[in-house]
């Protein structure tokens, strides 16, 4: 691997001994948590924390905490070197950079079924269950796990995620205010393709014919939002399934492979589904679309949301 200027931290104790001389400067912590694979999304949020904080950390963990057994764990991708290339190409560099083993964050040791997990795990109940949790049920335990263990290592002043990933936000806002964690979590609006398509890392596993296909995710969910703005223009609440009809009504040009798992009209704090949205409160429409891998091996599960 080519030698990088960025500091590089391995170990836990590494991280702490790094904070603890930006506490001793009273220096401001902003943090960025990633599964490494970076993109133009991921380097947003970090100039996001370049800006607004004295040093900034980036953490590149795949949490094997949020995998069910038969996900794509092994197959996720991992380019550490490109993504610290990545992170030096900015015009102000990281401060640096927490590659952790699996050893070091699970001290406890970590598999991936639950029934068979040992240790300690964070669940925010009451928004997990829904949406993105309905079909990966044991997902937001283990965003809720690793998150909370990050944050003890980093202490951050500050710490970015992307909206693309709504719920997770939810979550991670809920489980700091309810662990009483003195960190404030700062959420950054979905960086896009040019044609709408949410960057994401799962992007990398799409052919360029796909990827220019999967604007119609995004195409549909401004439909429902611009759905929501028509019909309440006489100022009465709007049915969400009328916003969901409009949403399925651009899908219906989908390719036919492709699967809509769902396309929910959520409250945008609590998550829970909604009759009816009105201008005072809003919505989080979002959805998950599982479209075919470039190469013929499965598929790949895209999640995009917009707010009303």
């Amino acid at each position: 691997m080519t030698a990088s200027s960025i500091q590089i931290l391995r170990t836990v104790s590494q991280v702490r001994a790094w904070r603890k001389q930006c506490f001793f400067n009273r220096e401001s912590v902003g943090f960025v948590p990633t599964m490494g694979a970076l993109h133009k999304g991921h380097t947003y949020l970090v100039k996001n924390s370049l800006e607004e904080n004295d040093r900034t950390i980036v953490s590149i963990f795949v949490n094997p905490s949020q995998f069910a057994p038969h996900e794509d764990l092994d197959a996720y991708p991992r380019t550490l070197e490109r993504d610290l290339q990545a992170l030096e190409g900015l015009s102000k560099k990281v401060d640096a950079v927490f590659v952790p083993k699996v050893s070091e964050m699970f001290p406890s040791g970590i598999v991936l079924d639950v029934a068979k997990q040992k240790g300690a795990f964070v669940s925010v109940l009451g928004c997990s269950e829904q949406l993105e949790g309905k079909q990966r049920p044991a997902f937001f335990r283990g965003v809720a796990t690793v998150v909370t263990k990050l944050l003890n290592v980093v202490c951050p002043t500050n710490a970015y995620f992307g909206q693309k990933d709504a719920q997770q936000c939810v979550v991670v806002k809920n489980l700091v205010k309810d662990l009483l964690i003195d960190t404030t979590i700062r959420v950054c609006p979905t960086l896009r393709e040019p044609n709408g398509l949410a960057m994401s890392s799962r992007n990398e596993y799409l052919s360029q014919e796909t990827k220019d296909k999967c604007s119609i995710i995004y195409k549909g969910l401004c439909a429902g939002k611009e759905c929501f703005e028509r019909e309440s223009a006489s100022g009465k609440p709007v049915a969400a399934s009328t916003i969901v009809e409009a949403v399925k009504d651009t899908y219906k040009a989908m390719s036919p492979e492709w699967q809509v798992e769902y396309i929910a009209v959520s409250h945008p704090e609590s998550l829970e589904d909604l009759d009816f949205v009105t201008k005072d409160i809003g919505a989080t429409v979002s959805t998950a679309v599982r479209v075919p891998k470039s190469d013929g091996s499965g598929v790949a599960r895209l999640i995009d949301n917009v707010q009303i």
